[in-house]
């Protein structure tokens, strides 16, 4: 009985990782696109690095804010296409989506006005630098608070109108889309700020040690099995020549294991994201279960 207890006890974690896997996002079909994407409408951001080649901190700083600003881009372009086209039975896991990629520009947002620009403030010691920025940030919050408040307060995926959503994102569309291309363009500026520091001082090592603290952390911290996915499912690999192919840096083992371990937690989420498991654009989910379905009324 023993024997038999622990062999019971050793099974249970090969049973969870077999249940875990058969969820993940690597074992998700995809197919290149071929109708309207998730590079609009809101523009991409092209990254200064790749525009400019420079490596200063700020250029190197602002080019990884850029990246994870398109990955949040694509979100709302991938839900916006989406959202008219979502079939019943998708509705709870398409508002599921949703809200992470809510939770993921709410968390980016309340990081780097707690975080990021108090800290680059205190290193050019400038309290100025992202006036501008703040007046940005609150035109278009009480639009995405909107957007939370409808999908929050669904009674049933079945009330879900994607029409409806899309009024919603309409109203802050073009605010939002304008505030995450000025803040790449304003953080790439602070090279030329007369307090910036000269490489190879200590003040240049801090600063880029603060990009690159608050790059890794920004992420994990608002979500490991929805933002996390989010994120890295909605991150176009291929673009300016394949540059940021293996961006963000980290072990593959680590990577593999956020997207399909921790994406498997909500699996039925990453159907809609614009990028396969390997970071290639793909066909977005709605536009394919729609070809499904016109097929099988013809037949």
């Amino acid at each position: 009985m023993e024997a038999l207890r622990t062999r019971l006890l050793l099974s249970i974690p090969l049973i969870l990782i077999a249940y875990f896997l058969s969820r993940a996002p690597s074992r998700m079909s995809s197919v290149a696109p071929s109708n309207p994407w998730a590079d609009g409408p809101l523009k991409l951001i092209t990254t200064p690095q790749f525009q400019t080649k420079k490596t200063d901190i700020f250029t190197t700083g602002s080019t990884h804010m850029a990246l994870l600003h398109n990955a949040i881009l694509r979100g709302y372009n991938s839900i916006y296409h989406q959202a008219p086209l979502i079939a019943e039975q998708d509705k709870a896991h398409f508002v599921g989506y949703c809200l992470a990629w809510f939770k993921f520009v709410k968390s980016h947002h309340d990081d780097e006005e707690a975080n990021l620009f108090t800290k680059i403030e205190d290193l050019l010691q400038d309290k100025t630098i992202f006036d501008e920025t703040h007046k940005e940030h609150e035109s278009f919050l009480s639009g995405l608070a909107e957007f939370e408040r409808y999908l929050s307060g669904l009674k049933s995926p079945a009330d879900f109108s994607g029409e409806e959503l899309v009024r919603i994102m309409k109203s802050f569309q073009e605010p939002f889309e304008q505030h995450f291309h000025s803040e790449i363009s304003t953080i790439s500026r602070f090279a030329d700020h007369p307090n910036a520091p000269k490489q190879g001082t200590p003040e240049h090592d801090a600063a880029a040690a603060t990009f690159k603290t608050w790059g890794k952390s920004t992420v994990t911290k608002a979500g490991v099995t929805d933002v996390v996915p989010f994120f890295l499912l909605n991150l176009d690999r291929t673009v300016e020549d394949g540059l940021w192919a293996n961006w963000p840096p980290m072990p593959a083992p680590i990577k593999w294991g956020l997207i399909n371990l921790a994406g498997a937690w909500n699996s039925g989420f990453w159907r809609f994201s614009s990028c396969d498991s390997s970071g290639k654009p793909q066909e977005l989910w709605a536009y394919r279960a729609a070809a499904a379905q016109g097929s099988q009324a013809k037949s």
